[in-house]
């Protein structure tokens, strides 16, 4: 009896290692996208950013700025319903293009915003993100009611900027820009648990590591979005104009 304990300890703690090891490899590949979605859009938007007169050419033709603006939410909602189809590779290429896109359009933060500013504000953010991801990632908690809590407050969020858009109103934009902060914030660790209990979940399944390794790049696009969202609201709220 003694010996069958120590046999079915055993396969435990090897099952559990495997686990670990899998969803360690799992997160960093996730992060890994991510970053590499980060290079492409920063390195797009300084590109375009620094040249004053290739942002005037682009923003100034209606058309064109209307086509940089929606294009990326396209993308979004292409990648969301069509990723699980695809091959990894091409998903992966479909998120680096998005994050190209949305290096254009965030090409003006650098002819609005002093690059200080702008290094400050990304610094803040990757030191507020890691932490947040950090305890979504460690915690024991369940956070999916958080998670409810936040997607309504996304809405009520949207409908704050639009109310502001007309009113113009300076208290309401410094309470989007705080609250923005803080959502997105909440959300970079409701959505790393979410992307590590996916990864749990479908690993055992038939073709499981095929299936959260797609899943895996909707999450890195979940903490992608987070991470940019921070970024503005930061920026809007810590940045010094040009």
């Amino acid at each position: 009896m003694a010996e069958f304990d120590s046999i079915r300890s055993t396969t435990q703690s090897d099952a559990r290692a495997s686990i670990d090891s899998g969803l360690r490899a799992h997160m960093n590949k996730v992060y890994g996208l991510m970053a590499v979605a980060m290079v492409i859009t920063g390195s797009v938007a300084w590109s375009i950013g620094t040249s004053p007169q290739l942002v005037y050419a682009l923003f100034s033709n209606q058309i064109i700025s209307l086509v940089i603006m929606f294009a990326p939410l396209g993308f979004v909602f292409f990648l969301s319903a069509k990723v699980m189809k695809m091959s990894y590779a091409s998903g992966q290429l479909a998120f680096w293009l998005f994050s190209a896109l949305m290096g254009l359009s965030l090409s003006t933060i650098f002819v609005v915003y002093t690059g200080a500013s702008i290094a400050n504000a990304f610094f803040t953010t990757a030191i507020a993100f890691g932490a947040m991801s950090l305890f979504g990632y460690t915690t024991k908690k369940d956070l999916s009611g958080m998670g409810r809590f936040l997607f309504m407050g996304v809405i009520g969020l949207i409908v704050a900027m639009i109310i502001n858009w007309f009113t113009q109103s300076p208290g309401l934009e410094f309470a989007i820009n705080v609250l923005g902060v803080l959502i997105f914030a909440g959300l970079t660790a409701y959505d790393t648990q979410n992307i590590k209990n996916t990864y749990l979940s479908f690993r055992s399944a038939p073709n499981g590591e095929e299936i959260a390794a797609k899943a895996g790049i909707l999450g890195a696009l979940s903490l992608y979005i987070n991470f940019l969202n921070m970024f503005m609201f930061l920026l809007h709220f810590m940045g010094s104009r040009e």
